[in-house]
């Protein structure tokens, strides 16, 4: 058994391998992810396909991520189901080639890629977004919706279209759609503290954040002591202690490879981990009308297929933490009231951002408005 699993892999490394240097990363990835390379036929019947499809074509999209083809399963990013919907919902007339891993960077690197057109679309945070488009960074007032329901209101509701788009599309792009992954949490590492289930639990713990000044606001005003850390940085600094919590949501903990570094993670429900697929203005406004509605059409299919899979992505990543020992808390709801009256946007703390980013306080009533009104979306909240 274990010499043919051996056999297995060598072939599956040979056919990427021979796919990849052929020109064809994107039909050695579409054949990886449907577990085709272990077979020289299917491989090839892959790679003709893809040819074939890409020489029909009238017009060739680069998609980038950060992620793997595979990480849908704990994070779902969606691209291989992308992909397939842009092709299909044109009718072919545009091939999607995909550039999954970072292999044209990650985050605010991508986001610049797609502004100046070097490609097409890409995936990338919220947060990333925000130096380019900075009303989307209104979703990181904490409690305004971070539960993914109220992020589904929000970012679908005609407010958000209608006052945070314009602003979007003024920086040269096209918000295809909007990624639900869920809640950030509060992960503490193996070795610190124990549970963190009130604010006060929070008294004297680094906590690592990004570069968002909200975010920072947001856990000095919870107690916690803000340490700014690069993401490439953190697994080394929670392992050394450098940093003793963090916050992504629970996919990307896992995905990333936190999963033998934490003991304790808490759903505060504070504030969302979300992406989007951009998409270059200027590209997108050349197509052709029925192009365009193909495009718009397909990241609206991509859409519902992400927000059915949260769930099932959400308790993959779980087991596998669960497995690695790692001990999960949900709030009850005196808990998550605490955390809400300490931190969260209603606070007069928050106002100068709310104006700042909506334009003013009557134009983010009416996205406030949008995040409480239950959109034609539902998607489970952990």
């Amino acid at each position: 058994m274990e010499s043919q699993d051996k056999q297995l892999r060598s072939a599956e490394r040979r056919n990427f391998l021979k796919l990849a240097g052929a020109g064809s990363f994107t039909a050695a990835a579409v054949a990886g992810a449907s577990g085709v390379l272990w077979s020289d036929k299917a491989a090839a019947q892959t790679q003709a396909e893809e040819a074939e499809r890409e020489r029909n074509a009238q017009h060739v999209m680069t998609v980038a991520t950060a992620y793997v083809l595979g990480a849908s399963r704990s994070y779902p990013i969606m691209q291989l189901d992308l992909k397939e919907n842009i092709q299909n919902a044109t009718s072919g007339k545009v091939y999607v080639k995909l550039a999954p891993g970072g292999q044209l960077g990650a985050g605010g690197a991508l986001a610049q890629a797609v502004q100046s057109g070097t490609i097409q679309c890409a995936q990338h945070s919220l947060s990333n977004f925000a130096p380019f488009a900075s009303a989307v960074d209104l979703i990181n007032l904490p409690y305004f919706c971070g539960a993914n329901q109220r992020f589904t209101n929000l970012v679908t509701s005609d407010a958000w279209k209608s006052e945070v788009h314009p602003k979007v599309e003024s920086s040269g792009f096209k918000a295809l759609f909007y990624v639900v992954i869920d809640p950030r949490v509060v992960a503490v590492r193996a070795g610190g503290a124990g549970p963190v289930l009130l604010p006060s639990d929070l008294e004297g713990i680094k906590f690592r954040v990004p570069g968002s000044k909200m975010l920072q606001q947001y856990y000095r005003m919870v107690g916690a002591n803000p340490t700014p850390v690069a993401w490439g940085e953190t697994p080394s600094a929670i392992k050394q202690g450098v940093a003793d919590a963090l916050d992504p949501a629970v996919g990307a903990l896992f995905v990333f490879g936190f999963k033998d570094i934490l003991s304790h993670v808490t759903f505060t429900q504070a504030v969302p981990d979300s992406q989007v697929y951009s998409v270059n203005l200027e590209w997108f406004n050349a197509l052709p009308s029925d192009v365009q509605e193909g495009i718009e059409f397909a990241g609206e299919l991509t859409a519902h297929q992400n927000l059915a899979k949260v769930p099932s992505a959400r308790s993959y990543a779980m087991a596998e933490l669960i497995s690695a020992g790692v001990q999960f808390h949900s709030l009850s709801q005196d808990q998550l009231a605490e955390w809400q009256e300490v931190g969260g946007y209603q606070r007069s703390e928050w106002d100068q951002f709310k104006v700042e980013l909506a334009g003013s306080m009557a134009a983010f009533d009416k996205l406030e408005d949008a995040a409480n009104t239950m959109g034609r979306h539902y998607v489970h909240d952990a």
